[in-house]
């Protein structure tokens, strides 16, 4: 039987710091596939996210100096990863609707709690990979991500009234997709 070992972050940050190129290895190891997940529900494109994933750790370890730890070594990665996520859709042209949502006072809908069969997880999975960038990107960082809408304005330099309405439309959006047999178990 296989145990599993905790790595601990503050330690790995450390050997890192004085050059230990195997501590940068379980530094990686430790959050590539999160970050990868994050880079690529961004994106939606397997090359693009690996090439973000890649990048963001040069940059994490060439500044590896500036991490404070006021938040989680995830954390601060995870915003490498987003910020780079949002480099490459933008150079894309990502937009989002009627920027000047917040001029409209649009009612923020209340979250129902759903239970969902394993199926239908995928199915709505599917369903939020075929949505429009701009819609796909403050849904996954909103819901996938566990950012809050005066974070996402402040990452995606959009008003949080913006950011609220967009997802408002992204949920709609997937509701309506959902419905179409496309999406259909």
């Amino acid at each position: 039987m296989a145990r599993e070992y905790h790595i601990d972050a503050a330690d790995l940050i450390e050997r890192c710091l004085e050059g230990d190129r195997t501590a940068q290895y379980e530094l990686y190891r430790k959050y590539n596939r999160a970050m990868y997940n994050t880079a690529w529900r961004i994106v939606r494109d397997d090359q693009e996210a690996e090439d973000i994933l890649q990048e963001s750790f040069i940059n994490a370890f060439q500044y590896l100096h500036t991490f404070q730890g006021s938040s989680t070594f995830g954390a601060w990665l995870k915003r490498i990863v987003v910020n780079k996520s949002l480099n490459v859709l933008q150079k894309n042209r990502l937009s989002f609707d009627n920027l000047n949502d917040e001029e409209h006072d649009i009612p923020q809908e209340e979250e129902a709690v759903v239970y969902v069969d394993e199926g239908e997880v995928d199915r709505v999975r599917r369903a939020i990979e075929d949505l429009p960038d701009g819609y796909r990107v403050i849904l996954s960082l909103y819901l996938l991500e566990g950012y809050d809408h005066i974070e996402i304005s402040e990452i995606l330099g959009i008003s949080v009234g913006t950011s609220k309405s967009q997802y408002n439309r992204a949920k709609k959006k997937l509701r309506e997709m959902l419905n179409v047999m496309h999406y259909e178990k």
